[in-house]
């Protein structure tokens, strides 16, 4: 095989040879990490947007959970690793330096920071919601990392954006298909559940590297394989789609809800009002005798 380079910024580029080396294995040369997030996430919908866009205003509670999943601690086989470690730092290495195994997979627990110090500002704030979203599950979450000298910063950065994307894309797909079967009419009066899509790999011929789809609840093994063949150009055969046992809910809680709650409250307050002033002459009646015994008091003790 012979290959030649140009230079695309000089028009008057001349093909020149190019010294390339076939490297055996290549594509088998990739680490996993893998982990399991538990999310228990509650956005509240501010009672200001009068269009209650969900899917705007569960964008920006994701971005409030990524950046606590930014701060969090990663604990790489059980152990807190320094950022610019070897990542295979203490793993048995075969005679040439390389890892045993192909495909070895390590094991990441994400510890997420329940506390900031005391230096930090609060960023607690006081809104009247309309509603709000909570989303509730556990994310089978997996990355890869090129096992050439690869560092614990690296591999905790790529499992961080697979963390962050999952759930950012799962719930844009959800909102989407929402859209798509949406009622003409229908009013959003009850609370709603809804099911996240869950996560569905397909290896790669001739590599360790597993690629990622969603599959929604109501969709058959056939249809995931004809997408994996559009991407891949390859057919999967159905054994070899493994899909994620996740569990992930959407709970939306409309306005209606909100406003009954709002209005009880409203409705006791102002009936506390009414039974004050309705009795406020025996109010009256009963300070000015307390009054008059006092001064009655006072005067025989005179």
């Amino acid at each position: 095989m012979l290959c030649r380079t140009y230079d695309v910024q000089d028009p008057k580029s001349t093909a020149k040879p190019a010294d390339w080396k076939y490297q055996h294995g290549l594509a088998m040369s990739w680490l996993s990490l893998e982990c399991t997030i538990n999310a228990n996430i509650h956005i509240p919908l501010p009672v200001t947007l009068a269009s209650h866009d969900l899917e705007k205003n569960t964008r920006n509670g994701l971005a409030r959970w990524a950046k606590q999943i930014e701060e969090a601690v990663f604990l790489i086989n059980g152990q807190v690793r320094e950022e610019d470690a070897d990542l295979l730092e203490g793993q048995k290495k075969s005679a040439r330096g390389n890892t045993p195994s192909a495909t070895q997979s390590l094991d990441v627990r994400v510890l997420m920071q329940l506390s900031r110090s005391s230096n930090a500002r609060s960023t607690a704030t006081v809104q009247i919601c309309s509603g709000s979203i909570n989303l509730k599950g556990a994310l089978k979450c997996k990355a890869y990392i090129h096992n050439n000298k690869p560092r614990v910063k690296d591999a905790v950065k790529a499992l961080k954006r697979d963390i962050i994307n999952t759930l950012s894309d799962r719930c844009e797909m959800l909102f989407e298909d929402l859209l798509l079967n949406e009622t003409p009419g229908k009013k959003n009066s009850e609370r709603e559940y809804h099911t996240l899509p869950c996560r569905v790999f397909a290896p790669i011929v001739g590599s360790s590297v597993l690629l990622c789809d969603y599959k929604f609840g109501d969709e058959t093994a056939r249809e995931i394989q004809e997408r994996f063949l559009e991407m891949l150009d390859q057919a999967v055969q159905p054994e070899d789609l493994q899909t994620a046992e996740e569990m992930n809910m959407v709970e939306v809680t409309p306005l209606k809800e909100f406003q009954d709650v709002v209005q009880e409250k409203r409705l006791t307050k102002e009936v506390l009002l009414l039974k004050l002033h309705q009795n406020i002459g025996v109010v009256i009646a009963v300070a000015v005798a307390i009054s008059a015994a006092a001064f009655s008091f006072n005067y025989f003790s005179d």
